[in-house]
C-alpha cells in the first residue's frame, strides 16, 4: 500500500506522465481492478475500513487519527479483528511494515515519536503490542512525514527504543521486507508493506527518480480536462507533480523488487500480490490539491491483484471499496469470514472469473464531521454514476450527481437529473440498512421525496 497515490497515476490505466514499468509488468500478468474505491479517501478512516472490513462507527476511526481526534476517542478500537488476526488464527506468519496511522497518540509520544507539528497536532504513535491487531513482526510507525530520515519501532521496542534511519523510507521497507520474505518458516505468511510516499512533503525524493520529469511543462504535467491551467493552484501543482510522479517512480522500483523476491520463493500455492493505496489526490484537479474529497483524482485507486494460477489474468470492471478489502484478502486466501461486523463484500470469486461483476456495482462515499469542518457527506458511487450530499449544518443540504460515462472528469454537475433521483433513493435506503444516523438523512428526504429513509 502506497499512501495517496492515485489510480490516474498507474501506468496500466492511467493518463498521468508516469514511468511504472514494475507495476505495468505485474498489471499484464496479473488483474487490474478498474473500479477499486477509497470510501473515505483519507488515510487513517480508509486503512481501518482495510483491515477490518467494519464501517468507521464500528471501528471506531471516523477521521484522521491524532492527539486531537484522539481526544474524541477516534482510533482503532481494541480487540477488533482484522484480515490479520483471522490468518494468524489459522496458522499464518503475519507482518507488518511502515506507516500504520491508527494508534491515538499519547502525552509520551510528543516526546519519542516525530512531536508536535506546525498544526499543533502530534501525529506519530508507538503502537503497544496488544494493538497490533494480528500482526506479529513489527517494523512499523503511526504517522511521520520524513522520508529521507525515517524512524521505526520494532518487534519488541518500548516506546523510548526506535530506530532512526538515514535511507529514503520506500527502500528501507523493501529491504525489511525482502528479509521477511527470505526467513526460513514453513508457514503460509501475509505481510503488509505500508509506504509513505508519493504522500507529502513531495521534495523528500532521491534526485535518481527525478530526471524523468524535469523538462515536462505544466500541460504535459497535468493532462486533466479538469485542471484550470493559468491558475495558482495549477502552477502549484505542476511543481508538486514532478516529484510526485518521481516518488511513484521510486515506489514502482521497490515494488519490482518485492515481486522478484516473491517469485523466487519455493511453495506449493501461489504468492499473492495485491497493490493499492489508500486514496488519491487532486493535484490541480477541480482546483484542489489534495484528497478528502469525492472526485474520482481522491475515490480512484490503483489496485492490482498478481496471483499466478489463481487469478484469471486480465481487467476487472469489479466494483471494490475500502470495506471489500478483507474479505477479498480472505476470500484469496481461502478463510471465510465469519463476524457480522465485517460487512464488506468478497469479491474473490470475481477476480478468480468464478463470477461476473454486477452492472452499475454500488459503494457509499463518506465523510464524517469534526472539530474544524462541522460539515459531513454521505455519497453513492457506480460505474456510472456518482451522487454526493453534503449536510452543512450552517446551510443545509448541498448534493452533486455526475455521469461518469459522459462527464468522467466530472465538469458538469446534474442533481435533478433522473439518475440522481435514483441514486438518492438508493443512498438512502444503504444509510438505512447500515444504521448510518447521518445528520444530512431528512434533508436528502426531503430534497428527493421517493428518497425516504
Amino acid at each position: 500500500m502506497a499512501d495517496q497515490f492515485r489510480a490516474a497515476s498507474l501506468g496500466a490505466v492511467g493518463s498521468d506522465p508516469v514511468r511504472t514499468p514494475h507495476l505495468d509488468r505485474l498489471a499484464s500478468e496479473g488483474i487490474v481492478v478498474r473500479q477499486a474505491v477509497s470510501s473515505y479517501p483519507v488515510c487513517s478512516p480508509h486503512r481501518a475500513m482495510f483491515l477490518t472490513g467494519m464501517r468507521p462507527e464500528s471501528n471506531g476511526v471516523t477521521l484522521n487519527v491524532n492527539s486531537e481526534t484522539a481526544q474524541d476517542g477516534v482510533g482503532l478500537r481494541d480487540g477488533l479483528p482484522t484480515w490479520a488476526s483471522v490468518l494468524r488464527a489459522h496458522g499464518w506468519r503475519t507482518g507488518y511494515i511502515g506507516k500504520w496511522h491508527l494508534e491515538p497518540p499519547t502525552t509520551d509520544d510528543e516526546r519519542f515519536g516525530e512531536g508536535r507539528r506546525v498544526d499543533g497536532k502530534v501525529w506519530d504513535a508507538w503502537s503497544p503490542p496488544a494493538r497490533r491487531f494480528g500482526f506479529d513482526f513489527w517494523y512499523s510507525y503511526g504517522a511521520a512525514d520524513h522520508h529521507l530520515a525515517p524512524h521505526y519501532w520494532t518487534t519488541d521496542a518500548g516506546r523510548d527504543e526506535r530506530v532512526d534511519i538515514d535511507q529514503w523510507s520506500a527502500e528501507h521497507e523493501t529491504d525489511i521486507a525482502l528479509d521477511f520474505l527470505a526467513e526460513a518458516d514453513p508457514r503460509p505468511f501475509a505481510l503488509m508493506v505500508s509506504l509513505n510516499p508519493p504522500h507529502q512533503p513531495f521534495d523528500q525524493v532521491p534526485d535518481r527518480y527525478r530526471t524523468a520529469y524535469a523538462d515536462l511543462d505544466e500541460q504535459e504535467l497535468l493532462n486533466r480536462p479538469n485542471v484550470p491551467h493559468g491558475t495558482a493552484i495549477a502552477t502549484e501543482a505542476a511543481a508538486i507533480a514532478r516529484d510526485y510522479f518521481a516518488a511513484i517512480t521510486g515506489i514502482d522500483e521497490q515494488v519490482g523488487r518485492l515481486a522478484a523476491a516473491a517469485a523466487a520463493l519455493d511453495g506449493d500455492r501461489p504468492t499473492v500480490i495485491l497493490f493499492t493505496s489508500d486514496h488519491g489526490m487532486q493535484l490541480g484537479s477541480h482546483g484542489l490539491m489534495y484528497k478528502n474529497v469525492a472526485y474520482e483524482e481522491s475515490m480512484r485507486l490503483p489496485l492490482i491483484v498478481h496471483a499466478p494460477g489463481l487469478v484469471r489474468p486480465g481487467s476487472s470492471d469489479a466494483v471494490i471499496d475500502s470495506l471489500d478489502f478483507t474479505p477479498t484478502i480472505l476470500g484469496l486466501a481461502g478463510v471465510a469470514v465469519t463476524d457480522p461486523r465485517m460487512v464488506g463484500r468478497d469479491r474473490a470469486p470475481l477476480l478468480r472469473g468464478k463470477a461476473e461483476a454486477e452492472p452499475d456495482d454500488p459503494t457509499v462515499y463518506l465523510r464524517y464531521a469534526s472539530r474544524s469542518d462541522p460539515s459531513s457527506a454521505r455519497g453513492l458511487r457506480t460505474t456510472t454514476g456518482k451522487l454526493v450530499a453534503a449536510w452543512h449544518p450552517d446551510r443545509g443540504l448541498d448534493v452533486q450527481f455526475f455521469d461518469l460515462v459522459a462527464d468522467p472528469f466530472e465538469l458538469d454537475s446534474d442533481p435533478n437529473a433522473p439518475a440522481a433521483h435514483r441514486l438518492a433513493t438508493a443512498l438512502a435506503a444503504a444509510l438505512t440498512d447500515a444504521g448510518d444516523a447521518w445528520d444530512g438523512a431528512a434533508a436528502l428526504a426531503d430534497a428527493y421525496p421517493a428518497a425516504t429513509v
